[in-house]
């Protein structure tokens, strides 16, 4: 399957590139808005990836090429660039592809990071508002610390939660989460449920911040 990380350049999308490479058969696509920078960053993967005895090829495009390469299509950018990334790919984007969003809304003050969702609720319903109605949003990877994921000697051991009103859409997100070894995915029901789920990361930020040796948290459900 071929996974295009648009803003793969940035952390999460670093993060999931490498461990996609790595632990799976996939085909990993970065993309981005400057295509320099995109073929940049799939060399620096490459290299990475490499130096384990892992030799594959990562391929840097626009973000529109990477989407009309790609039947996954992870938003791996900030939450205030999803829309004009969703609007920017839409026609690169075909009936029964899949659109993916880590992305928390958050907003920082003298006391930490607090949940800030947009007026649509959440996150992932902003970008389920802007998809193309034939293609699914799954939201997926919220709460995962970047650092940890893009650490390839970092034993994971953590969940993911995946929300999602297609289940065939969610069934896919979940068998790529699993396909990195370490990341659980269980399913947290359809996208009206996004906004618990997105709260949770800026909770995880302002407990590893206050707490020493828990700078790379993640949850685990049992």
């Amino acid at each position: 399957m071929r996974i295009a990380l648009l803003g793969g350049t940035g952390d999460i999308g670093e993060g999931l590139a490498l461990r996609w490479a790595y632990h799976t058969d996939h085909e990993v696509i970065v993309g981005s808005r400057d295509p320099d920078k995109a073929r940049a960053k799939a060399d620096e993967y490459e290299t990475e990836l490499s130096s384990r005895g892992r030799d594959v090829k990562v391929n840097g495009f626009t973000n529109e090429m990477a989407a009309d390469r790609a039947s996954v299509v992870v938003l791996a950018v900030p939450p205030y660039h999803v829309s004009d990334t969703v609007e920017a790919v839409s026609d690169s984007l075909s009936e029964g592809d899949v659109l993916v969003t880590p992305a928390a809304g958050m907003k920082r003050d003298d006391d930490g990071f607090h949940y800030h969702p947009p007026k649509a609720g959440s996150v992932t319903a902003l970008v389920a508002d802007a998809a193309p109605d034939d293609v699914p949003v799954v939201g997926a990877f919220h709460n995962l610390a970047a650092g940890r994921l893009a650490d390839l000697d970092a034993d994971l051991g953590i969940d993911t939660l995946l929300v999602a009103d297609d289940e065939d859409a969610k069934e896919t997100v979940r068998l790529l989460a699993e396909g990195i070894d370490g990341l659980r995915a269980l399913d947290g029901g359809g996208l009206a449920n996004a906004p618990e789920i997105e709260g949770i990361t800026p909770l995880l930020i302002n407990v590893a911040r206050n707490n020493d040796g828990l700078h790379d948290l993640g949850i685990r459900f049992k």
